[in-house]
Protein backbone atom coordinates (compact mmCIF):
# COMPACT_ATOMS: atom_id res chain seq x y z
CA UNK A 1 0.00 0.00 0.00
CA UNK A 2 1.13 3.79 -0.89
CA UNK A 3 0.08 6.66 0.92
CA UNK A 4 -1.01 8.28 -2.25
CA UNK A 5 -3.57 6.50 -3.01
CA UNK A 6 -4.63 4.75 0.68
CA UNK A 7 -8.73 5.34 1.64
CA UNK A 8 -9.71 4.99 4.88
CA UNK A 9 -13.09 3.15 5.13
CA UNK A 10 -14.72 3.90 8.03
CA UNK A 11 -17.88 2.24 9.02
CA UNK A 12 -20.37 1.24 11.37
CA UNK A 13 -23.87 0.15 10.59
CA UNK A 14 -25.04 -2.30 8.13
CA UNK A 15 -26.30 -0.25 5.47
CA UNK A 16 -23.04 1.60 4.28
CA UNK A 17 -20.83 -1.14 5.33
CA UNK A 18 -22.74 -3.10 3.01
CA UNK A 19 -21.57 -0.74 0.40
CA UNK A 20 -18.63 -0.08 1.17
CA UNK A 21 -17.25 -3.30 1.45
CA UNK A 22 -18.32 -4.16 -2.30
CA UNK A 23 -16.80 -1.20 -3.20
CA UNK A 24 -13.56 -2.45 -1.77
CA UNK A 25 -13.63 -5.61 -3.74
CA UNK A 26 -14.57 -3.86 -6.79
CA UNK A 27 -12.14 -1.37 -6.65
CA UNK A 28 -9.21 -3.67 -5.64
CA UNK A 29 -7.75 -0.12 -4.09
CA UNK A 30 -5.17 0.07 -1.49
CA UNK A 31 -7.61 0.47 1.81
CA UNK A 32 -7.28 0.82 5.83
CA UNK A 33 -10.29 -0.44 7.76
CA UNK A 34 -12.00 1.42 10.86
CA UNK A 35 -14.92 -0.55 11.79
CA UNK A 36 -17.58 -1.12 14.75
CA UNK A 37 -20.79 -2.85 15.14
CA UNK A 38 -22.60 -4.81 12.54
CA UNK A 39 -19.84 -3.31 10.22
CA UNK A 40 -16.93 -6.06 11.73
CA UNK A 41 -19.40 -8.78 10.64
CA UNK A 42 -20.32 -7.30 7.21
CA UNK A 43 -17.08 -6.88 6.47
CA UNK A 44 -15.07 -10.40 7.80
CA UNK A 45 -17.87 -12.20 5.84
CA UNK A 46 -17.14 -10.75 2.66
CA UNK A 47 -13.45 -10.33 3.28
CA UNK A 48 -11.83 -13.06 5.57
CA UNK A 49 -9.48 -12.20 7.80
CA UNK A 50 -9.22 -8.11 8.37
CA UNK A 51 -6.98 -6.02 10.53
CA UNK A 52 -9.10 -3.16 12.06
CA UNK A 53 -7.12 -0.26 13.18
CA UNK A 54 -8.29 3.06 15.29
CA UNK A 55 -9.74 6.08 13.88
CA UNK A 56 -6.65 8.73 14.41
CA UNK A 57 -3.97 6.23 13.05
CA UNK A 58 -6.08 5.57 9.92
CA UNK A 59 -6.90 9.07 8.91
CA UNK A 60 -3.36 10.04 9.22
CA UNK A 61 -2.46 7.43 7.28
CA UNK A 62 -4.60 7.75 4.32
CA UNK A 63 -4.93 10.25 1.99
CA UNK A 64 -8.61 10.00 2.11
CA UNK A 65 -11.70 9.24 3.62
CA UNK A 66 -14.28 7.40 2.32
CA UNK A 67 -17.31 6.66 5.40
CA UNK A 68 -21.23 5.29 5.47
CA UNK A 69 -23.49 7.04 7.66
CA UNK A 70 -25.18 5.77 10.86
CA UNK A 71 -27.86 6.05 13.46
CA UNK A 72 -26.57 3.79 15.87
CA UNK A 73 -23.03 5.92 16.01
CA UNK A 74 -21.23 9.01 15.88
CA UNK A 75 -17.79 7.23 13.94
CA UNK A 76 -18.21 8.08 10.80
CA UNK A 77 -19.24 11.62 11.84
CA UNK A 78 -15.94 12.00 13.69
CA UNK A 79 -13.90 10.75 10.49
CA UNK A 80 -15.43 13.81 8.59
CA UNK A 81 -14.55 16.03 11.42
CA UNK A 82 -10.84 14.89 11.58
CA UNK A 83 -10.21 14.33 8.10
CA UNK A 84 -11.45 17.99 8.16
CA UNK A 85 -9.18 19.15 10.40
CA UNK A 86 -6.27 17.27 8.95
CA UNK A 87 -7.02 18.87 5.44
CA UNK A 88 -7.79 15.24 4.36
CA UNK A 89 -10.62 14.70 1.35
CA UNK A 90 -13.71 13.01 2.61
CA UNK A 91 -16.50 11.63 1.11
CA UNK A 92 -19.73 9.58 1.85
CA UNK A 93 -22.16 6.66 0.25
CA UNK A 94 -25.65 7.03 1.41
CA UNK A 95 -27.12 4.06 1.84
CA UNK A 96 -31.05 5.33 2.38
CA UNK A 97 -33.24 7.53 1.49
CA UNK A 98 -34.24 9.32 4.29
CA UNK A 99 -33.33 11.50 7.21
CA UNK A 100 -29.97 12.99 5.59
CA UNK A 101 -29.91 16.00 7.24
CA UNK A 102 -29.80 14.16 10.32
CA UNK A 103 -26.79 11.89 9.20
CA UNK A 104 -24.69 14.74 8.67
CA UNK A 105 -25.25 16.14 12.39
CA UNK A 106 -23.16 15.70 15.69
CA UNK A 107 -24.57 17.24 18.42
CA UNK A 108 -25.31 21.27 17.25
CA UNK A 109 -22.71 21.01 14.51
CA UNK A 110 -23.22 20.00 10.88
CA UNK A 111 -20.38 18.01 8.73
CA UNK A 112 -20.68 17.70 5.47
CA UNK A 113 -17.83 15.71 3.48
CA UNK A 114 -16.08 16.56 0.40
CA UNK A 115 -18.75 14.51 -1.41
CA UNK A 116 -21.61 12.69 -0.67
CA UNK A 117 -22.08 9.78 -3.02
CA UNK A 118 -25.96 8.51 -3.94
CA UNK A 119 -26.48 5.48 -5.87
CA UNK A 120 -29.58 5.45 -7.63
CA UNK A 121 -31.65 8.75 -8.91
CA UNK A 122 -33.73 9.08 -6.58
CA UNK A 123 -31.54 9.44 -3.67
CA UNK A 124 -29.88 12.30 -5.83
CA UNK A 125 -33.02 13.98 -5.68
CA UNK A 126 -33.93 13.63 -2.53
CA UNK A 127 -30.55 14.25 -1.51
CA UNK A 128 -30.22 17.53 -3.67
CA UNK A 129 -33.91 18.40 -1.75
CA UNK A 130 -32.33 18.39 1.70
CA UNK A 131 -28.87 19.27 0.86
CA UNK A 132 -28.48 22.45 -0.83
CA UNK A 133 -25.22 23.28 -1.41
CA UNK A 134 -23.60 19.75 -0.54
CA UNK A 135 -21.35 18.01 -3.57
CA UNK A 136 -23.65 15.45 -4.32
CA UNK A 137 -22.63 12.84 -7.26
CA UNK A 138 -24.61 9.50 -8.69
CA UNK A 139 -22.45 6.54 -8.89
CA UNK A 140 -23.50 3.13 -9.21
CA UNK A 141 -24.06 1.18 -6.43
CA UNK A 142 -21.90 -1.84 -5.83
CA UNK A 143 -24.17 -3.41 -3.08
CA UNK A 144 -26.97 -3.43 -5.67
CA UNK A 145 -24.70 -4.83 -8.41
CA UNK A 146 -23.50 -7.74 -6.11
CA UNK A 147 -26.77 -8.86 -4.91
CA UNK A 148 -27.95 -8.90 -8.23
CA UNK A 149 -25.40 -10.84 -9.78
CA UNK A 150 -25.66 -13.28 -6.60
CA UNK A 151 -29.14 -13.60 -6.66
CA UNK A 152 -29.49 -14.27 -10.69
CA UNK A 153 -26.71 -16.90 -9.68
CA UNK A 154 -28.79 -18.68 -6.59
CA UNK A 155 -31.86 -18.60 -8.71
CA UNK A 156 -30.51 -20.19 -11.13
CA UNK A 157 -29.55 -22.90 -8.78
CA UNK A 158 -32.77 -23.18 -6.80
CA UNK A 159 -34.44 -23.66 -10.04
CA UNK A 160 -32.65 -26.88 -10.63
CA UNK A 161 -33.98 -28.38 -7.06
CA UNK A 162 -36.96 -26.13 -6.42
CA UNK A 163 -37.68 -25.84 -2.62
CA UNK A 164 -40.57 -24.30 -0.88
CA UNK A 165 -40.75 -20.78 -1.17
CA UNK A 166 -41.56 -18.29 2.00
CA UNK A 167 -42.29 -14.86 3.40
CA UNK A 168 -39.25 -13.03 4.60
CA UNK A 169 -40.17 -10.66 7.21
CA UNK A 170 -37.36 -8.66 8.00
CA UNK A 171 -36.90 -6.73 11.23
CA UNK A 172 -36.02 -3.16 11.96
CA UNK A 173 -35.07 -2.81 15.21
CA UNK A 174 -37.35 0.35 15.55
CA UNK A 175 -37.61 0.13 19.15
CA UNK A 176 -34.11 0.29 19.47
CA UNK A 177 -33.76 3.39 17.26
CA UNK A 178 -36.82 5.49 18.96
CA UNK A 179 -35.42 4.68 22.49
CA UNK A 180 -31.79 6.13 21.13
CA UNK A 181 -33.34 9.18 19.69
CA UNK A 182 -35.83 9.74 21.17
CA UNK A 183 -35.98 7.84 24.73
CA UNK A 184 -39.13 6.39 24.07
CA UNK A 185 -39.12 2.61 22.28
CA UNK A 186 -42.92 3.24 21.97
CA UNK A 187 -42.27 6.61 20.21
CA UNK A 188 -43.42 5.65 16.68
CA UNK A 189 -46.88 4.40 18.85
CA UNK A 190 -45.69 0.77 18.56
CA UNK A 191 -42.87 -1.60 19.37
CA UNK A 192 -40.93 -4.30 17.22
CA UNK A 193 -43.21 -7.29 18.86
CA UNK A 194 -46.18 -4.98 17.98
CA UNK A 195 -45.22 -4.37 14.29
CA UNK A 196 -44.82 -8.33 13.95
CA UNK A 197 -47.99 -9.54 15.61
CA UNK A 198 -49.70 -7.16 13.62
CA UNK A 199 -47.82 -8.47 10.55
CA UNK A 200 -48.65 -12.44 11.32
CA UNK A 201 -52.13 -11.84 12.28
CA UNK A 202 -53.14 -10.11 9.01
CA UNK A 203 -50.55 -12.32 7.02
CA UNK A 204 -53.63 -14.05 5.35
CA UNK A 205 -54.41 -10.63 2.80
CA UNK A 206 -51.01 -11.88 1.30
CA UNK A 207 -52.27 -14.90 -0.36
CA UNK A 208 -49.24 -16.66 -0.03
CA UNK A 209 -49.14 -20.45 -0.92
CA UNK A 210 -47.76 -21.52 2.58
CA UNK A 211 -48.17 -18.91 4.35
CA UNK A 212 -44.43 -19.94 6.15
CA UNK A 213 -42.59 -16.79 7.30
CA UNK A 214 -38.92 -15.84 8.40
CA UNK A 215 -38.82 -13.87 10.67
CA UNK A 216 -34.70 -12.36 9.98
CA UNK A 217 -33.97 -9.76 13.32
CA UNK A 218 -32.09 -6.68 12.65
CA UNK A 219 -27.83 -7.40 12.72
CA UNK A 220 -27.80 -5.32 16.22
CA UNK A 221 -30.70 -7.05 17.55
CA UNK A 222 -29.85 -9.87 20.72
CA UNK A 223 -30.82 -13.70 19.49
CA UNK A 224 -33.83 -14.73 20.98
CA UNK A 225 -35.72 -11.55 20.63
CA UNK A 226 -38.62 -12.99 18.52
CA UNK A 227 -38.41 -16.69 20.08
CA UNK A 228 -42.04 -15.87 21.52
CA UNK A 229 -43.45 -15.44 17.61
CA UNK A 230 -41.99 -18.85 16.69
CA UNK A 231 -43.75 -20.09 19.89
CA UNK A 232 -46.99 -18.30 19.07
CA UNK A 233 -47.66 -19.00 15.91
CA UNK A 234 -45.52 -22.41 14.64
CA UNK A 235 -45.66 -24.25 12.73
CA UNK A 236 -45.78 -21.14 10.56
CA UNK A 237 -42.46 -18.90 11.80
CA UNK A 238 -39.35 -19.65 11.85
CA UNK A 239 -36.17 -17.01 12.89
CA UNK A 240 -33.77 -16.55 10.13
CA UNK A 241 -30.11 -14.43 9.56
CA UNK A 242 -27.91 -17.43 9.67
CA UNK A 243 -27.60 -17.47 5.96
CA UNK A 244 -27.02 -13.78 3.86
CA UNK A 245 -29.72 -11.51 3.31
CA UNK A 246 -29.65 -12.37 -0.24
CA UNK A 247 -29.61 -15.80 0.00
CA UNK A 248 -32.88 -15.64 2.20
CA UNK A 249 -34.34 -12.88 0.02
CA UNK A 250 -33.61 -15.29 -3.04
CA UNK A 251 -35.18 -18.52 -1.42
CA UNK A 252 -37.76 -15.85 -0.40
CA UNK A 253 -40.74 -14.50 -2.56
CA UNK A 254 -42.07 -12.42 -0.58
CA UNK A 255 -39.88 -9.37 0.91
CA UNK A 256 -41.63 -7.81 3.91
CA UNK A 257 -40.25 -4.75 6.26
CA UNK A 258 -40.35 -1.36 7.62
CA UNK A 259 -38.35 1.12 5.33
CA UNK A 260 -35.21 -1.34 4.77
CA UNK A 261 -32.94 -1.95 2.16
CA UNK A 262 -33.62 -5.59 2.18
CA UNK A 263 -37.10 -4.38 0.53
CA UNK A 264 -34.62 -2.92 -2.06
CA UNK A 265 -32.81 -5.43 -2.45
CA UNK A 266 -36.42 -7.28 -2.62
CA UNK A 267 -37.41 -5.07 -5.45
CA UNK A 268 -33.96 -5.56 -7.50
CA UNK A 269 -34.59 -9.34 -6.67
CA UNK A 270 -37.97 -8.92 -8.91
CA UNK A 271 -39.72 -10.24 -5.92
CA UNK A 272 -43.31 -8.87 -4.08
CA UNK A 273 -42.10 -6.28 -1.71
CA UNK A 274 -44.74 -5.43 1.47
CA UNK A 275 -44.34 -2.11 3.59
CA UNK A 276 -45.99 -3.94 6.82
CA UNK A 277 -45.62 -0.82 9.14
CA UNK A 278 -48.95 -1.08 11.27
CA UNK A 279 -50.85 1.59 12.45
CA UNK A 280 -48.55 4.60 14.05
CA UNK A 281 -46.42 7.91 13.67
CA UNK A 282 -43.79 5.95 11.11
CA UNK A 283 -44.66 5.90 7.25
CA UNK A 284 -43.30 4.20 4.29
CA UNK A 285 -40.56 6.64 3.47
CA UNK A 286 -38.97 4.35 0.58
CA UNK A 287 -39.38 6.02 -2.47
CA UNK A 288 -39.94 2.62 -5.02
CA UNK A 289 -43.38 2.63 -6.66
CA UNK A 290 -43.42 -0.53 -6.84
CA UNK A 291 -44.10 -1.17 -2.92
CA UNK A 292 -47.53 -2.52 -1.53
CA UNK A 293 -48.19 -1.35 1.63
CA UNK A 294 -50.22 -4.27 4.16
CA UNK A 295 -52.59 -1.42 5.39
CA UNK A 296 -54.04 -0.76 2.00
CA UNK A 297 -53.80 -4.29 1.57
CA UNK A 298 -56.11 -4.76 4.82
CA UNK A 299 -58.63 -2.26 3.53
CA UNK A 300 -59.17 -4.18 0.32
CA UNK A 301 -59.35 -7.26 2.00
CA UNK A 302 -62.23 -5.80 4.43
CA UNK A 303 -63.99 -4.02 2.16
Amino acid sequence: MTKNNLVAIVCHDTGGAEILCNWVVRQNAPYILVLEGPALKIFKRKLGAIEVVPLELAIAKAHWVLTGTSWQSDLELKAIKLARKLNKRSVTFLDHWVNFQQRFELEDERLLPNEIWVGDKDALKISSDELPGANIKLKSNPYFEEALSQIRKLDQEQSAQPTQKYILYTCSALSKHAKLKFNDERYWGFTDNDAIRYFLENVDVLKHSTGKVVLRPHPSEEPGNYDWAVEEYKPNVSIGGNASLVEEISGADIIAGHNSMAMVIGLIAEKRVISALPPGKLENTLPMAEIEHMSDLLKAYQT
